[in-house]
């Protein structure tokens, strides 16, 4: 009876956001999509594991999902990814994942896709992790739902590199360009959508985030967006006045 109560409780406070953004139509639609009864059943379920005990707060609305900020009782921040099985996006997401070897056989259906690109997004992760990368740590992945370490403080989420006003962006630049060639010769993994929308700033110290379109170096796509996201990150910061040789930078990257 208590787990009953725990979960109609978490329901009220769902509704209550839903409440929250009556006037704003787009939000309440995804609020509406992402906490359907099915995904409500899904965090219901990570509650009942111990992974975390309440949501705090929503995060951020993407064209995929949500993002939201949960905690457990011992003080811990976690950031929870949603993704909304109803996303229109279904044929962006299938060409980073159609030629990735962790998911051949996959049918080419909303329904099995959106899971395993969640998947795909903690296996990425947890490779960048491991490769000394910085991005969140993540804890868990269940369906369409991932668990990871919260980048912020108590009172907000760490900003997008676009909105931060950097103290040394000549340093900034060497670190993010010094975690791609991590990815690329040690997770053997090209991100595929760096720009200054995926990275978030923590104490000036850049975090990459959104890695699920990340294919392995041997996809057939691999070199053309690996030259993209390089090609992304020097445009951004030459308006800082820093200058970038994208072909150098290439080389360093691939070790070549």
């Amino acid at each position: 009876m208590a787990r009953a109560d725990d979960y109609h409780s978490f329901e009220r406070e769902i509704d209550s956001w839903r409440i929250r953004k009556k006037n704003q139509t787009d939000d309440r639609k995804s609020y509406d999509e992402v906490f359907d009864k099915q995904n409500l059943m899904r965090i219901y379920k990570l509650f009942s594991d111990g992974v975390m005990d309440r949501f705090d707060f929503p995060i951020s609305t993407g064209k995929e999902g949500n993002v939201f900020r949960a905690s457990t009782n011992s003080g811990t921040m976690l950031a929870v990814k949603i993704y909304r099985t109803s996303t229109g996006t279904f044929s962006d997401m299938w060409k980073y994942i159609a030629g990735d070897p962790r998911f051949r056989g996959l049918p080419t259906n909303r329904r099995r896709l959106i899971p395993a690109w969640a998947k795909k997004e903690f296996l990425n992760l947890g490779l960048l992790y491991r490769a000394g990368v910085r991005v969140p740590q993540p804890i868990v992945q269940h369906e369409n739902i991932i668990v990871m370490e919260y980048i912020g403080d108590e009172v907000e989420p760490a900003r997008q590199l676009r909105y931060v006003e950097l103290e040394d962006p000549e340093g900034t630049a060497r670190t993010i360009f010094e975690y791609m060639k991590l990815s690329y010769q040690k997770a053997k993994l090209v991100h595929c959508d760096m720009s200054e929308f995926n990275v978030l700033m923590l104490d000036q110290e850049p975090v990459i985030i959104d890695v699920g379109q990340g294919v392995l170096v041997q996809h057939p796509n691999a070199e053309e967006w690996l030259q993209r996201d390089v090609f992304n990150m020097v445009k951004f910061f030459k308006k800082y006045g820093i200058s970038v040789d994208a072909k150098d930078s290439l080389k360093e990257i691939k070790g070549k």
